[in-house]
């Protein structure tokens, strides 16, 4: 998910698009925000230190960052997000504050003394403020104030796109994550919080508050730190995986306990299937968590977000309107939870591997679409895995591009989800050789191991791996809304076929029925080219569905 599908409880498969800007509409802050401009460029992020307090009864939170950096060129000036109406009180390096100037979501913060390359420094931002609250989490993203069906007071974040400096400063964008982060917590009693990584430290504070820290040893990307505090029980499991024994920690509500130890057995399975596909899970240091959460969903590393409210498929309800759906129609989508195996699959496409520029949100969408065919077909078999994919197409709208610009902070099409799926579905066809196509997964995720990268990264690796340069297939289904078009006719055991609606030198073979005996080659071009056909009636030609594209007959 990334950010979820919206379906709103009125249609059962209406699914709200995600829609590309005019980059005439985007502003200064949008620069700012999405850019790696000079104040941005001259340092990496190597360690967050955030301390935070959260205060419901003004649902405020009080805190500092201390950001630890690298200098790679010398420099003056640091970038450093933080959104209104959330304040800095001060900065401090070496123990002396800092002079800083706002730019709207951005403070630009004036350093004392020389940044000589490649040392190590450390600024502390101490701030406070009332972050903006999520009206619809989690697609518009923010702060959570929420109470369980007890009346327990329940808080969490959900905050991508809109981005974590919503809540706390940083380097607020996906290009530059830290080697580790501390994030602690504190909280009011006898409420717990859940973050990401492993729990270090248990604090009971004099003032009726818990201080729970929380450590992340190994990369993460900023809109994956999360808050969820709550009244939680934890009961846990041991995963022997490829990389030895992963443990798999679970947080539900505690009057949700027997419930979800019944459902959460899903996550096992998943994560064996998601291994075998896609490589060792990347967190193994970490750890796996599946914590509830008051919103539907989100891939916080280490400790993935749940709400389908325990029950097989996508919850699409409201209060008063509970309901689960299937998006591929084809009932496979029941057979499974899909928040346990859409936001888990982001643990590998879009936590391993996060792209720089959310402009390229496809490679975390696309990816994490496709495996949930991939556990379709992993419980039932092959066949089952490409119903869901192939039913999942009544979700595509062809509005907008895949792709959305860079460098201002936005994505492209909501299609990223399911088009996306069905563009890698049609590739695995086109490398016919399911080894191989394992071998791209996995190898994806070896190659970019915990490293944030380039969509064009993505393709020159899947064309390099693949044995089949897909560079026009990735144009024409990520940066156009038209599907290739077969256009064909049939005359004397002739067939006739051309690609119609297509980028140029569009190259994408695909199996179609010659004769009787199954399905056969053909490789297509803008300009008309043949094949021997027999078949008993013109009616009987068709492209095998596995393939995303559209046919149309000519005639005469």
């Amino acid at each position: 998910m990334c950010r979820l599908l919206f379906v709103p409880a009125a249609a059962v498969f209406a699914v709200t698009p995600i829609r590309a800007q005019n980059t005439a509409t985007f502003t200064h802050a949008d620069t700012l925000r999405g850019s790696i401009g000079p104040a941005r460029a001259w340092w990496d992020v190597t360690f967050y230190d955030l301390h935070v307090r959260v205060n419901p009864a003004d649902s405020s939170v009080r805190g500092f960052n201390g950001i630890t950096y690298q200098v790679l060129v010398p420099a003056q000036e640091m970038q450093i997000d933080l959104q209104v109406p959330m304040e800095a009180d001060s900065v401090l390096q070496d123990g002396k504050a800092l002079t800083w100037r706002r730019d709207g979501n951005a403070f630009f913060v004036t350093l004392a003394s020389q940044q000589r390359v490649g040392t190590r420094r450390t600024v502390s931002v101490y701030y406070h403020g009332k972050p903006i609250a999520a009206r619809r989490p989690p697609w518009d993203g923010g702060y959570i104030w929420q109470h369980d069906s007890l009346g327990n007071l329940w808080i969490a974040t959900a905050n991508q796109g809109i981005g974590a400096s919503i809540w706390w400063p940083n380097k607020d964008t996906q290009a530059d994550e830290p080697d580790s982060q501390r994030i602690a917590i504190t909280v009011p009693d006898p409420m717990q919080n859940v973050s990401n990584g492993r729990l270090r430290l248990t604090t009971h504070n004099a003032d009726g508050t818990t201080t729970f820290e929380w450590f992340v040893t190994e990369p993460i990307n900023n809109y994956d730190v999360a808050v969820n505090a709550g009244s939680y029980a934890h009961f846990s499991d041991v995963f022997n995986g490829e990389a030895g024994s992963l443990t798999m920690d679970f947080w539900p509500l505690a009057y949700h306990l027997d419930t979800a130890k019944v459902q959460w057995q899903q996550a096992k399975p998943m994560m064996s299937c998601f291994e075998h596909w896609f490589g060792p899970y990347p967190w193994y240091a970490d750890g796996y968590k599946l914590v509830e959460a008051p919103h539907l969903g989100m891939e916080h590393q280490t400790a993935v977000a749940y709400g389908n409210h325990f029950k097989n498929g996508y919850y699409a309800g409201a209060r008063g309107q509970e309901r689960w759906i299937d998006f591929s129609g084809m009932g496979e989508g029941y057979k499974w939870d899909f928040i346990i195996v859409h936001e888990s699959a982001h643990e590998w496409f879009g936590n391993n591997i996060t792209t720089k520029d959310i402009a390229d949100s496809w490679v975390h969408e696309s990816f994490a679409n496709y495996a949930e065919g991939i556990f379709s077909e992993c419980q039932d078999g092959k066949e089952a895995g490409a119903r869901y994919l192939i039913g999942s197409r009544r979700q595509i709208h062809n509005d907008a591009p895949i792709i959305g610009p860079y460098g201002v902070n936005t994505d492209g099409s909501g299609d990223m989800y399911y088009k996306g799926g069905s563009m890698l579905h049609t590739m695995r066809q086109v490398v016919d050789n399911d080894d191989r196509w394992r071998g791209v997964l996995r190898g994806l995720n070896k190659t970019f191991w915990h490293q944030t990268v380039t969509g064009r990264q993505v393709m020159d690796y899947i064309d390099q791996q693949s044995g089949f340069n897909f560079d026009r297939v990735f144009e024409q289904y990520l940066t156009t809304t038209r599907v290739p078009t077969l256009e064909y006719r049939i005359r004397d055991n002739t067939l006739s076929f051309r690609w119609v609606d297509v980028v140029p030198g569009f190259d994408l073979p695909v199996k179609v029925t010659l004769n009787g005996n199954g399905y056969a080659w053909i490789r297509p071009t803008e300009s008309w080219r043949t094949a021997d056909v027999k078949l008993p009636h013109v009616a009987d030609f068709k492209v095998d569905e596995n393939f995303y594209v559209n046919t149309k007959n000519v005639g005469y």
